[in-house]
């Protein structure tokens, strides 16, 4: 009677082990799952969104993967799982090599942007403009408006929200600039240099976005 029991005990303690084996096996594959999912998901986000919204796709995907890695290290079929979040996680490294190229390539047109508009006193300073004061303020308005005047017919509709960005940003500066001692003069010919851009962004900026709806209908 007590060899039955013995046996009982051992294959009852073996039916708890095999549960709890399958109760990791199956939380690993629903995780893995979950992943292979987001991966999917984001893949399919066009780049220009997936750039933007970069840094929250990218912490979630690590959160992911922190849990898969984590559910599998307890699964009882861990090679076969493994396999699987290998070949999910290579396909988001491709999407990333591609979004991060393309975030690189904006960082760079942006920054020559900005160089064209703000001119060779620019200093990258994270749009502070801490380096534009009441003696050089008027020539880089005089330089942005010349700048965009030139080159209106040729700017994309992102380019033109950068603009308006920058310029928005070197009028916050001015504010500062004018309590420093900004003279009378340079203030009235930045008013005028003022009125000539307002116009020429708004008409610009529409037909820039009318062009590109009608290239996206075609």
């Amino acid at each position: 009677m007590k060899k039955i029991t013995f046996l009982i005990a051992i294959a009852s303690t073996g039916i708890v082990l095999t549960s709890c084996k399958d109760e990791h096996q199956q939380q690993a594959e629903q995780k893995l799952d979950y992943y292979t999912q987001y991966i999917d998901s984001v893949s399919g986000v066009a780049e220009d969104k997936a750039a933007a919204n970069w840094d929250a796709i990218e912490e979630k995907y690590n959160n992911a993967k922190m849990e898969v890695e984590s559910s599998i290290a307890t699964a009882s079929d861990k090679m076969a799982l493994q396999e699987k979040m290998d070949k999910a996680s290579m396909k988001y490294e491709e999407f990333k090599t591609k979004i991060v190229s393309q975030k690189e390539l904006a960082n760079n047109n942006k920054g020559a942007l900005h160089q064209s508009l703000l001119g060779p006193a620019y200093v990258n300073d994270d749009m502070q403009f801490n380096w534009v004061t009441k003696d050089n303020i008027l020539s880089v308005y005089d330089n942005f408006v010349t700048t965009v005047q030139k080159n209106k017919d040729t700017y994309s509709r992102e380019d033109w929200d950068e603009i308006k960005l920058v310029y928005e940003a070197l009028d916050t500066r001015k504010n500062t600039v004018e309590k420093e001692g900004l003279s009378a003069e340079d203030n009235r010919k930045i008013a005028a240099l003022k009125v000539k851009f307002a116009p020429m962004y708004t008409v610009n900026r529409m037909g820039a976005k009318s062009e590109e709806n009608a290239a996206a209908k075609q």
